[in-house]
């Protein structure tokens, strides 16, 4: 089975979020299922500089603009295939944003581009290898069945997976020419979305099959507070909608060989981790728990709830550690609190192994988000018996089971829920957080089954597989 992955980020090589890390684990995972990806990435400078012996397969003389080559190279242990357009993508920092931290204005043609090129591989192969399936990912690859379509690729099958609804990647109807799209499905039953035209809304009717990265996202999906005007297009397509649950490499997180902390197999090696990172941040010893927070610093992710709730982790004898960058009201809203409190630490910014030391250190990580799809810093805090404590939304409501009575009886609780995602509610999660630390003995069986709990990939591969499986044979 050969399978094209079309995205815009990919670990280790260029990362925002967690979409990168998905894309960077599922070749690997896939290979154990007897499926061969190559993964279409844009040449931004990052992409460029860590190629390797690339092997030039495809010349475009206009692509969207500008001329351009697809590289071929093995990186990191994946069979990449990269976009050499430098007017489309050598430019600095952030993958979608300039200096002046808005939108490339010419995104809708950048990744218009990478979803052509990933239609033209799929349907006319590249140096003697075509995929059986193009696999998208959110909006950035979203017009790669729009392109098929016009390529006359029936014989390809096509996958979308939605990462995050919240962005549906608009344009002006007015760029119908400059992005290639065919005007006679500008529609509802195509890629017109209000007016405009989507990217995302184009997969969305046009993949034969759509995923997404948890089941309680793909029911949340369907619902008019999570599915961000496209609910109705999520209810017509259901039959075709498949909630997979993400996993996570690990190799690369694995408390027992990782190179950023000193090892260790069970919660009690988790003490010499929390005291490097109280060292680490400046932070004294405490009576209460260390909470650990990575993250995007959005509206998304609740972190405005952390701020309004910390005076109660503190009255317990709490601590607050924290990695993010984002929305500037909130980064200054964490540096005051963290210059104004000895028990609050904050570093603006992202920084790999710090996000390692600091899961390990944590005695419990915070994921508020107000809406979820899938989340990865949950399951790296289980993975290293940090115990999370989630809002009851998308992934983070299935991927971890609340210290409910009945779940602590039976031995099988690993984190702590909250619902809804207000303050009050985060306020009792805290609450409970501090009762829980201070039984030791519960406490210590929290870890232990969080560790304990399944976060890789092995599952989550099979469903992918099955799934391309049973597209092909159709």
């Amino acid at each position: 089975m050969k399978v094209l992955s079309v995205a815009s980020e990919c670990a280790p090589l260029v990362k925002t979020g967690g979409l990168a890390d998905v894309v960077g684990a599922l070749p690997a995972a896939l290979a154990q299922q007897g499926v061969q990806m190559r993964t279409l990435l844009p040449g931004y400078p990052a992409v460029m500089a860590a190629l390797v012996e690339a092997e030039p397969l495809l010349d475009f003389d206009d692509l969207f603009g500008g001329p351009a080559k697809v590289l071929a190279s093995r990186i990191a242990g994946l069979d990449l295939l990269v976009i050499d357009a430098p007017h489309l993508y050598a430019r600095p920092g952030n993958p979608y944003l300039g200096p002046d931290g808005r939108d490339w204005p010419d995104n809708p043609e950048r990744f218009a581009a990478l979803s052509w090129v990933g239609a033209h591989i799929a349907a006319k192969g590249a140096g003697g290898w075509q995929p059986q399936v193009l696999h998208g990912h959110d909006w950035q690859a979203g017009f790669a069945t729009e392109y098929l379509r016009q390529m006359k690729a029936g014989h390809v099958r096509s996958v979308l997976t939605i990462h995050n609804i919240a962005f549906n990647g608009p344009a002006d109807p007015g760029r119908l020419h400059s992005l290639r799209l065919d005007p006679g499905r500008f529609h509802s039953e195509g890629y017109e979305f209000w007016g405009a035209i989507s990217a995302l809304k184009a997969g969305l009717m046009g993949a034969d099959a759509l995923t997404t990265v948890s089941p309680s996202y793909a029911e949340e999906l369907m619902t008019p507070e999570f599915g961000m005007g496209l609910e109705g297009v999520m209810r017509h397509r259901r039959a075709s909608l498949h909630g997979i649950l993400n996993g996570i490499d690990e190799d690369a997180w694995n408390p027992a060989t990782d190179p950023a902390i000193t090892p260790y197999s069970n919660p009690a090696g988790k003490a010499a981790a929390k005291s490097a990172l109280q060292a680490e941040m400046g932070l004294p010893q405490a009576e209460g728990p260390l909470c650990v927070i990575v993250s995007r610093m959005t509206h998304q992710k609740g972190l405005d709830l952390v701020l309004e709730t910390l005076p109660t982790l503190l009255e317990q004898g709490g601590q607050l550690a924290l990695l993010g960058s984002g929305d500037p009201d909130l980064e200054r809203a964490f540096r005051a609190a963290g210059e104004g409190n000895p028990n609050v630490a904050v570093r603006i910014g992202y920084d790999e192994g710090f996000s390692h030391r600091l899961i390990a250190g944590g005695d419990a990580i915070l994921v508020p988000s107000r809406f979820e799809p899938c989340g990865l810093t949950q399951l790296y805090g289980l993975r290293y018996g940090t115990v999370p404590v989630v809002a009851l939304t998308g992934g983070l409501a299935d991927t971890v089971i609340n210290a409910s009575p009945a779940a602590l009886a039976r031995n099988v609780a690993t984190g702590i829920q909250f619902a809804p995602v207000t303050a009050g509610a985060l306020r009792n999660a805290l609450v409970r957080l501090g009762t829980l630390y201070k039984d030791r003995e519960t406490w210590s069986r929290l870890q232990t089954n969080a560790m304990a709990q399944p976060v890789g990939w092995a599952l989550s591969a099979k469903a992918y597989a099955e799934l391309y499986a049973g597209l092909t044979a159709s």
